[in-house]
C-alpha cells in the first residue's frame, strides 16, 4: 500500500467516525426509547386493584401488568398445562428476601383473591386457593381451553401498607378458537337473572356504575353479601389486561339484604374497551355478568334498556256475565 492511498484511508475512517458520532447524538436527543418516561395520565397514579383501599403502584403502572412490584414476585410451580384436564394451579408469592409470604392481611375476607382468565377475555373464574404452612396456595382447576391464559394474585402481604395485584402468563395446549369480544350492550342475562348497567364512564376520571339485577322481570331486593359487599367487580383493559380500580359503595355482612341495585366506583385510565365481569350471590350461589364497554373522553353515557316490571294487580281479568 502506497502513501497517499494510507493517507486517504485514515482520512475516510476519521470521517466515518465523526459521522457515526452526530448520528447517536442526533438519535439520543430525539429517539423517544432514549427519553425519560412521561407522567402517567390523569388518575393513574392512585389506580389498582378491583378490592380498592390503598391500590398505588409504586412503578406508576397499572396493576396486574406486572409478574412483580415493590420486591414481591408471583410464581406459578408450572406455566404449561392442558386443555379440559384436571389440574391443581401451585403457586408462592415470594417476598424481597426471596422466601415465600406466609403473612397476609385480609381483604374483602380473603387473604389472596386469584383470577384467571383467557387472554381474549373468555373464560373468567375468581377463585380462592388455600395455602399451606410453607407459604404456597394451591387449588384444583380445569382449564376449559387451549391458549394463553392470564393468572392475578391480589392480595396485601402483612405488614404493607397496600395491596398489590400481580400477573403472570401460563400456556394451555388444546384447541384453540379465538373467541371475538362482544359488542358494548348494557344489559346482560346469566341463569335467571337479567343484569342492566348504566353510568358515564369517561377517560382518567372516577365514575359511578350501577348494576341492577332482576329475575322474572322483577327486582331481586335480597342480594346476599359477597367478600363483604353485595357484589365484586373486576375490570380488565382490551389488549394488555390491565387490572382495574373498583370501589364498591356499600359494605355488606352476613344477615344483610341488599339490591336491586350494586354501585360502584370505577376509574378508566385510557380511553378504550374494557371488560366487566360483576358476581353477586342470590340464594346461595354466585353469578357473574359480563359486560363489554366502550370508554372515551367525552362521558358517553350508558343506558340500560327499559324493563316494565310486571305487576299482575294490573293485569286485566275477563268478567263473568
Amino acid at each position: 500500500m502506497t502513501r497517499a492511498v494510507a493517507l486517504r484511508l485514515g482520512v475516510f475512517a476519521g470521517a466515518l467516525a465523526l459521522a457515526f458520532a452526530a448520528a447517536f447524538a442526533i438519535g439520543s436527543a430525539v429517539d423517544p426509547i432514549a427519553a425519560a418516561d412521561p407522567a402517567p395520565p390523569a388518575g393513574m397514579a392512585d389506580m389498582g386493584g378491583a378490592h380498592g383501599g390503598g391500590h398505588s403502584e409504586s412503578s406508576g403502572q397499572l396493576p396486574g401488568l406486572a409478574v412483580s412490584d415493590a420486591g414481591y414476585t408471583f410464581v406459578p410451580e408450572s406455566t404449561f398445562f392442558t386443555a379440559n384436564s384436571k389440574t391443581v394451579l401451585r403457586f408462592t408469592i415470594k417476598g424481597p428476601d426471596g422466601k415465600p409470604v406466609t403473612g397476609y392481611t385480609p381483604t374483602h375476607e380473603k387473604d389472596l383473591h386469584l383470577i384467571v382468565v383467557r387472554r381474549d377475555l373468555s373464560g373468567f373464574h375468581h377463585i380462592h386457593p388455600t395455602r399451606d404452612a410453607g407459604g404456597t396456595w394451591s387449588i384444583p382447576f380445569t382449564f376449559t381451553a387451549g391458549g394463553t391464559w392470564r393468572l392475578y394474585a391480589d392480595f396485601q402481604p402483612a405488614g404493607f401498607d397496600r395491596t398489590l395485584t400481580l400477573g403472570t402468563d401460563v400456556n394451555v395446549s388444546g384447541l384453540y378458537i379465538p373467541v371475538p369480544l362482544n359488542e358494548p350492550a348494557s344489559s346482560y342475562s346469566v341463569h335467571e337473572y337479567d343484569v342492566t348497567l348504566a353510568g358515564t364512564p369517561v377517560a382518567g376520571k372516577e365514575s359511578e356504575l350501577t348494576f341492577r339485577v332482576s329475575s322474572g322481570g322483577k327486582p331481586v331486593t335480597d342480594l346476599q353479601p359477597y367478600l363483604g359487599a353485595f357484589g365484586h367487580l373486576v375490570s380488565l383493559r382490551s389488549g394488555d389486561l390491565a387490572y382495574l380500580h373498583n370501589h364498591p359503595a356499600q359494605h355488606a355482612e352476613a344477615g344483610m339484604k341488599g339490591g336491586p341495585e350494586i354501585k360502584f366506583g370505577t376509574t378508566f385510565p385510557t380511553a378504550g374497551t374494557y371488560r366487566l365481569f360483576l358476581d353477586f350471590q342470590h340464594a346461595g350461589a354466585v353469578h357473574t355478568a359480563e359486560f363489554t364497554v366502550q370508554v372515551g373522553g367525552d362521558g358517553k353515557p350508558i343506558v340500560p334498556p327499559t324493563v316494565v316490571p310486571s305487576d299482575p294487580s294490573h293485569e286485566e281479568t275477563p268478567h263473568g256475565h
